[in-house]
């Protein structure tokens, strides 16, 4: 099969072909239709984290495509289901955050395209106990996003537990920002979008946000308290310290400030106001299999839609590129 391979960290990806995986008796081949590209992606190609992948790899986490072969301890499954191979691959299913509803917490979880190979290929291995089925009314390239941009902001907003009519913040209107905008609006929040881009910003007007302000004319956090009192919950998607900061300041007594980029920088933490204010301050990681099928249900009711712009494999390393620099609004999806 034809995959993308990362071979030594910090160097362009090898288009090659390998070896069709082979299926276990937990396991399911999807045969690849679309894969988004993350920016996380490109964390694992660059080996920037602390835990680095183990090379090769084959990245990808957003893989949807159809179930061609099925393991024979498999029988919730059939041949000819459309399904997304997200991030959480597997987890233990026994530790007390698999047994909470809390999995994506799991010590011993395996993460597609990371730890495991993911979908920059014509094929991928599953663990099927953790693929999600995708709605009959989506198409895969809309559906690929909404494994990883969709179900990560979906469930920051849950994080968020803003009440419907409550304001909220979006810090950083990318891949994951400009569907963020979109899920706040359709579960009933009135969404504030902040970027130093006004194209990003008039987007976000665009996508239904009630207010936009750039942190380069006016400091955001400063902006937002003297219009609406502060946000009852900000997420911060943006990889930027600054933006944290703001983030941080944006939210009114008793809100919460929702962390999900991952900026490389340590931050200090204001304990006086923190304490004074009653603000929380809490990480948001992907999403539960259930939180996942909820977020796919909004796209497949027309509520929220990626911007994509597709490409085939073989632009994987300009797609990189772009993303690099931030050249990218929405998302790309790899369309096989």
């Amino acid at each position: 099969m034809k995959a993308a391979v990362v071979k030594e960290f910090k160097k362009p990806l090898m288009i090659e072909d390998v070896q069709i995986p082979k299926v276990g008796p937990h396991d399911v081949l999807v045969k690849i239709k679309a894969c988004g590209v993350c920016h996380t992606d490109l964390h694992a190609a660059h080996g920037d984290w602390p835990v680095k992948p183990t090379l090769p790899l084959i990245p990808g986490h957003e893989g949807v495509g159809e179930v061609i072969e099925i393991g024979e301890n498999i029988s919730h499954l059939q041949i000819g289901d459309r399904v997304g191979v997200p991030w959480l691959y597997s987890a233990c299913g026994q530790c007390e955050y698999c047994l909470s509803g809390r999995e994506t917490l799991c010590h011993n979880q395996q993460n597609a395209g990371y730890s495991v190979n993911g979908g920059y290929a014509e094929y991928c291995l599953a663990d099927a106990r953790y693929v999600v089925k995708i709605p009959d009314n989506l198409n895969y390239v809309e559906a690929a996003p909404i494994f990883c941009a969709g179900v990560t902001t979906y469930k920051a907003l849950k994080v968020g537990e803003a009440k419907p009519g409550d304001w909220v913040a979006v810090y950083g209107i990318g891949g994951l920002g400009h569907v963020a905008v979109q899920y706040a609006k359709a579960m009933g929040y009135k969404v504030i979008a902040v970027d130093t881009f006004d194209e990003k910003l008039q987007l976000a007007k665009d996508l239904g946000a009630d207010l936009v302000i750039n942190p380069k004319v006016e400091d955001s956090a400063n902006w937002i308290q003297r219009e609406v009192g502060g946000v009852q919950a900000s997420i911060c998607t943006a990889v930027s310290k600054p933006a944290f900061g703001e983030a941080y300041r944006a939210v009114k007594r008793g809100g919460k400030c929702v962390a999900v980029g991952l900026p490389p920088e340590m931050m200090e933490v204001p304990i006086f106001d923190t304490v004074l204010n009653g603000v929380s301050i809490v990480g948001s990681i992907v999403g539960t299999r259930m939180d996942l099928q909820e977020a796919l249900q909004f796209a497949a009711d027309g509520k929220v839609k990626t911007i994509v712009e597709v490409a085939p494999l073989d632009q994987i390393n300009q797609i990189f590129d772009d993303l690099e620099q931030g050249k990218i609004n929405g998302r790309i999806v790899i369309e096989f």
